[in-house]
């Protein structure tokens, strides 16, 4: 399993036994402990009922496409806790764009943790065949996501259109 490391984080590839776990529980849980596989032992990790957040409506599709997701879980070294995830949306386009999204749990906002994730993941997804660039989006009233993209050296290159209509223009970001 595809697995990055920070001071504070284990970033480990989402796997489909996990993804189904979430799906499956059930809408009054506070949560569920899961075992992943990272660098050769199996931890038990926690997963609050909050997690992936606004990337819940993602894991169906995730799952039914079946092979790797690109996508990472943000799971906290001092508790083991699944806080986010972070990931592409899927391969790059013809101009070799390879747009991200990332979401934290509510609780895990405001310290740092996409800024270490991102940090992380980024060259990473530079590396990837075809990619000449990573974009992302984040709404003008989304400020925190806009300086996290900012501190891991992202520049704001444009606007778009919000393509679900609930946020207006998106500010368009990229790193090169």
């Amino acid at each position: 399993m595809l697995t990055f490391h920070t001071a504070r984080l284990r970033l480990p590839e989402l796997t489909p036994d996990l993804m189904q776990a979430r799906l499956n529980l059930a809408p009054d849980a506070s949560g569920f402990t899961h075992t992943l596989h990272l660098d050769g032992h199996d931890h038990l990790i926690g997963v609050p009922a909050t997690w992936p957040g606004d990337a819940l409506p993602l894991l169906p599709h995730l799952l039914a496409a079946g092979g790797p997701s690109g996508q990472f879980v943000l799971v906290r070294r001092q508790d083991r806790l699944a806080i986010g995830l972070m990931g592409q949306k899927g391969d790059p386009d013809g101009q070799g764009d390879l747009e991200i999204g990332y979401g934290l749990n509510p609780d895990a906002r405001g310290e740092g943790y996409a800024t270490e994730a991102l940090r992380a993941l980024l060259p990473h997804w530079h590396d990837l065949p075809g990619v000449r660039r990573v974009t992302a989006f984040t709404a003008p009233h989304n400020p925190a996501s806009a300086r996290v993209l900012q501190k891991a050296g992202f520049t704001h290159i444009g606007q778009a259109d919000d393509p679900d209509g609930d946020d207006g223009p998106l500010l368009w970001w990229a790193s090169r």
